[in-house]
């Protein structure tokens, strides 16, 4: 697990929450409070759906929400005069964007243990912070892997232009 620690502000939610910045992940979980707190699982409700729907990849591609699907929701719940409470979201890199980082590795990430690569920003008395982890499918004395998504995380935010230091 590596936190980075983000230092403009402003310029990063506006990446966050008004572009396609972090359209390669999905929504796990986000919990934003403001004069209430609202909490949005990111799992998908295949209930919702006609069977044909919640069958369809096309429409349905992934068992959770699309980032880009629920950050205008997200942006409509954060706009506004004040500054939230605290803020927080728990992506989930895309599974086909998982797939090329585990082949890109060589070998050195262990495809069959990870079930997520996470991406959890956290907003909190003034500091956001952007925490890169695995969700594994059992423990993995080896930490490759944990650096190798730490680092695919900092050339990301370097590549977007996101400003940070690690603490």
């Amino acid at each position: 697990m590596t936190e980075f620690q983000i230092t403009d502000l402003k310029h990063f939610m506006e990446k966050l929450l008004k572009t396609d910045c972090f359209d390669d992940f999905l929504l796990r979980e986000a919990v934003i409070t403001v004069a209430h707190t609202f909490s949005i699982d990111g799992r998908i409700v295949k209930e919702f759906y006609s069977s044909e729907e919640a069958e369809d990849p096309a429409l349905l591609p992934y068992p959770l929400a699309c980032w880009s699907a629920l950050r205008p929701i997200c942006f409509s719940l954060i706009k506004g005069k004040r500054t939230p409470v605290s803020l927080k979201f728990i992506l989930y890199l895309k599974p086909e964007k998982a797939n090329t980082l585990i082949q890109e590795s060589g070998g050195l990430i262990p495809a069959n243990m990870i079930e997520a690569f996470v991406l959890t920003l956290r907003y909190r008395s003034g500091v956001m912070s952007c925490i890169s982890a695995l969700s594994l499918s059992d423990f993995l004395a080896d930490k490759t892997a944990e650096r190798l998504w730490a680092e695919a995380v900092r050339r990301f935010l370097l590549q977007k232009g996101i400003s940070f230091q690690e603490p």
